[in-house]
């Protein structure tokens, strides 16, 4: 008889947004007539834009006409569309990268959770208290780690807390470890990581020898100009760090799927034997072996959110989502409500009213409020407390939302 995979009844719950969405089920089969707002999963609103759409459309054409078809294309994605990203989202931060270093995927995390691939189970893992539940889940369902224990962390994975102690950025592990993952704009707290914070971190992974997992997908949400966009701004970062980018929330691409992570050549591990040895060469082999690459249509409209009509659209619905994160924040603040982040990030982090748990704030902001948010506990122990809101909706419903949030909370 098939034996499964033990690794997957470690875990347990069950992913956190499919939980939110039974309970959110649940409600509305009880009041049909209730009017709610989600603010939970961080999935956007608005459409593709004009330009982008267009590209999208030319590239279906062509897939109609025997002298523009494209079949199986490169499993590493398409060199123009590599390009494109090199030119317009890393030479304007003073990155130089090669096409050869930049692997377009169907999404950022995917790839966060497939780069595991290329690393030996024995390597000791860092991962941040709150944190996006992938970065944790699949280290467990790989195998690296032991039970879950009374604090809620799993044997074996090394946690880093994230509180207002250390403004949500995570000190340096005590133990020696040999990948941490680092995200920045971060989800869920918001807060970002700052250049000086950055560099302290390369010099820390050059030091010790560990690779930095950089998820960047929120990148395109920072507004201050002094936080670094990529981990490649920093000097050194070739030698210890993998970055992943989305176009998920950059340009709307949730339901279209496209990403990349940059895999630098430079980036060496060792064998066995002690060996040094290029993990691009690896993440390649991968790629090719379990990936067929991106749709040729999806890669002429990630290529068209780098134009210059395309990323002026682009850029007016990231505006649109960071206004919708500002009302969100203040509206917040106003009602007493302890916030942080939305102002690099389409999230804000709030302090649970009254001492109240996360769960128990998500029922009572659904059942009173008729507002769907995300629990903090859900990202990890040091989340418990907090609450995750998104800025993704409809600039009507986010005023609403805050309007019953403030007459409930409201000083």
């Amino acid at each position: 008889m098939a034996r499964i995979n033990d690794n997957y009844l470690k875990l347990q719950a069950g992913y956190l947004f499919p939980e939110i969405s039974r309970r959110v089920s649940e409600f509305t089969q009880t009041n049909p007539q209730s009017s709610v707002i989600r603010l939970g999963i961080g999935d956007v609103t608005k459409p593709l834009v004009p330009a982008v759409l267009k590209a999208f459309h030319d590239g279906v054409d062509e897939m109609a006409n025997s002298a523009t078809f494209h079949g199986y294309g490169p499993e590493q994605g398409y060199n123009w569309l590599a390009q494109v990203i090199i030119d317009k989202a890393y030479k304007p931060l003073g990155v130089d990268l090669k096409p050869s270093e930049v692997f377009i995927s169907d999404g950022s995390k995917c790839d966060s959770a497939n780069i595991l691939d290329i690393f030996d189970l024995g390597n000791k893992v860092a991962i941040g208290d709150p944190v996006y539940p992938v970065y944790n889940d699949t280290n467990v369902m790989v195998g690296r780690s032991g039970q879950m224990n009374d604090k809620g962390y799993y044997d074996g994975l090394v946690y880093m807390p994230c509180t207002e102690e250390n403004s949500f950025n995570p000190d340096f592990p005590v133990e020696n470890v040999d990948l941490v993952y680092l995200c920045s704009p971060n989800n869920p707290t918001g807060t970002v990581t700052t250049r000086e914070q950055l560099k302290a971190w390369v010099d820390y992974a050059i030091k010790n020898d560990v690779v930095i997992l950089f998820d960047a997908a929120y990148e395109a949400f920072i507004t201050e100009a002094d936080i670094p966009h990529s981990i490649y701004e920093i000097e050194g970062a070739k030698q210890c760090a993998i970055e992943f980018r989305s176009f998920s929330k950059t340009a709307g691409f949730t339901g279209v799927r496209c990403g990349l992570t940059v895999v630098p050549e430079e980036l060496l591990g060792t064998t066995s034997k002690g060996e040094k040895y290029s993990f691009n060469k690896l993440w390649n082999r991968r790629q090719c072996t379990k990936f067929n690459g991106v749709s040729y249509p999806v890669q002429k409209a990630a290529a068209a959110v780098y134009s210059d009509e395309g990323w002026q659209q682009t850029k007016e619905i990231i505006d649109f989502y960071m206004e919708n994160a500002r009302i969100i924040r203040e509206g917040l603040t106003e009602a007493g409500i302890q916030c942080y982040g939305g102002v690099n990030a389409p999230y804000i982090w709030l302090k649970t009213p009254q001492g109240m748990s996360s769960w128990d704030f998500f029922d009572k902001l659904l059942n009173e409020c008729f507002v769907v948010g995300t629990p903090g506990s859900g990202f990890g122990p040091s989340g418990e407390g907090y609450f995750r809101l998104s800025a993704f909706g409809e600039r009507e419903n986010v005023e609403t939302a805050v309007q019953r949030i403030k007459e409930k909370w409201g000083k």
